[in-house]
């Protein structure tokens, strides 16, 4: 007997939304409630963004190095002028972007 179909799976729309600087923050937030309403887990992948949904999946590339990781919009930020993303600390961590 022929297996049936697999269901589709929805294409996600993939676009750049920007290019610039990240920050990061961590222990001074963990467990205080991000503007989603969540509390904050310094640990988790997760950023703050200006106006992207809460919810929505980034895919955040150091230029420097490369590397790659993917976050989930649950506060809003950042508020260090010229930045375009703030990272939870595991986030940065997994790109690199801590130390000097």
């Amino acid at each position: 007997m022929p297996e049936p179909d697999a269901p589709s799976v929805p294409q996600q729309e993939v676009k750049e939304i920007g290019r610039g600087l990240a920050s990061w923050y961590g222990r001074n937030f963990h467990g205080r409630r991000t503007a989603s309403g969540e509390r904050f887990d310094m640990n988790a992948l997760t950023a703050a963004h200006p106006t992207l949904p809460f919810g929505t999946r980034v895919k955040v590339r150091s230029l420097v190095n490369g590397r790659e990781v993917i976050v989930r919009i649950n506060d809003r930020g950042p508020y260090a002028r010229g930045r375009i993303i703030d990272l939870s600390h595991a986030a940065a961590r997994a790109i690199g972007l801590l130390g000097p």
